[in-house]
């Protein structure tokens, strides 16, 4: 019963706190950006940094920083002190795996990480929410994240321990079963175990860490993001909401809306590069690539076999119109995986492009100019 009582004194001294924090801290009109690779900070009050405002995220910050990357942490949320660089982050107090899982795909939308770092369900633990079914959420989760995001590196992390032995029991239950989930979704997605990084010694309040437990947790996703040197690189492809040039470089030329014609099921083409509105091409967080500002690039009839015509049509956010950027240079039909293609490896003026399966080959790279 003490500890129950002490439990919810804390919960009760946590909504104080919060309600004070939120008063006293007013995020800016606009996200911070500093133009760096896109991390999503993504969670719980673990992740928004309970007891500790900014949590994990300050020193994480700070060793990124110290170890030579620029990183723009993206997310709804901002809190923290002066000392965290960028102060954004998707971490919500109280939430639970689903309620995320209602949310991420509008967040990932937003901001177009190119890493995740996960650390959710100590809410599904201590509100003892359908806990036999917590890793099949986690696991859809996961499944959502990667198709909203295809591109991202996503570190999922065991939740920290409890100093309550009936609820570590139930963390322990449910860490046992994310190693499983990681190895099932490719390699793209990370296991990262934070339980062990951190001892119930490293707790503020028997749940959450204090400034020591959140230092060890920044080092554990630290050495997992410099374990995978590509999450700490930009994917490839032109940032978000720029408009920019496409250029083939094995033809030299620039992908172009032919004739300048804005009528849709006009066929895409290569031309001279001159930067003419017919040649610029802005990327939205759906995948879209735009131009004439109503006008996207799309598949004819939203087919998938080889040889599919390439051209504009007006945008209407349906699979046809959905593009990767690959680290490769290769734009690529998110729903087919298949790549758009200049036909036949042609070089001229006025050459087509096509869908098609993708060969790493010239005829399928593409960069920003």
């Amino acid at each position: 019963m003490r500890w129950n009582a002490r439990r919810a004194a804390a919960g009760a001294f946590g909504l104080v706190l919060g309600a004070v924090l939120a008063l006293a801290q007013v995020a800016p009109a606009q996200a911070e950006s500093n133009g760096g690779v896109r991390v999503m900070p993504l969670g719980d009050s673990i992740t928004d940094g309970f007891n500790v405002p900014g949590g994990y995220r300050i020193n994480l910050w700070q060793r990124l920083a110290g170890g030579g990357y620029t990183v723009d942490f993206v997310g709804s949320g901002f809190n923290g002190p002066a000392s965290l660089g960028d102060h954004d982050h998707e971490g919500h107090s109280g939430w639970r795996i689903d309620q995320l899982d209602a949310n991420i795909v509008t967040w990932l939308r937003a901001t177009d990480p190119r890493s995740v770092l996960l650390h959710i369900g100590t809410n599904d633990v201590n509100q003892n929410y359908n806990l036999a079914s917590a890793p099949a959420r986690l696991s859809g989760l996961i499944d959502k994240i990667r198709s909203t995001a295809p591109e991202a590196d996503v570190f999922v992390a065991t939740i920290t321990p409890e100093s309550d032995p009936n609820l570590e029991a139930r963390v322990q239950a449910y860490n046992a079963a994310i190693p499983g989930i990681v190895a099932q979704k490719g390699s793209r997605v990370h296991l990262v175990d934070m339980h062990a990084a951190l001892t119930t010694a490293d707790l503020a309040d028997g749940v959450h860490p204090n400034a020591g437990g959140y230092d060890k947790m920044a080092a554990r996703w630290y050495a997992a993001l410099q374990s995978v040197p590509g999450s700490l690189v930009p994917a490839g492809g032109p940032p978000v909401g720029t408009a920019v040039g496409l250029l083939n470089p094995a033809s030299g030329r620039c992908l172009d809306v032919s004739g300048a014609s804005t009528t849709t099921g006009t066929p895409t083409i290569i031309w001279d590069c001159h930067g003419g509105t017919n040649q610029r091409w802005t990327r939205t967080a759906a995948g879209e690539l735009r131009v004439y500002g109503d006008r996207c690039l799309d598949v004819n009839g939203g087919a998938s076999a080889d040889g599919t015509k390439v051209q504009i049509w007006t945008c209407n956010g349906t699979a046809a119109q959905r593009f990767t950027f690959r680290t490769d240079g290769s734009i690529v039909l998110t729903s087919a995986g298949k790549c758009v293609d200049v036909t036949s490896a042609g070089t001229a003026n006025g050459t087509t492009t096509r869908l098609w399966t993708c060969n790493s080959t010239g005829a399928q790279r593409w960069s920003v100019r």
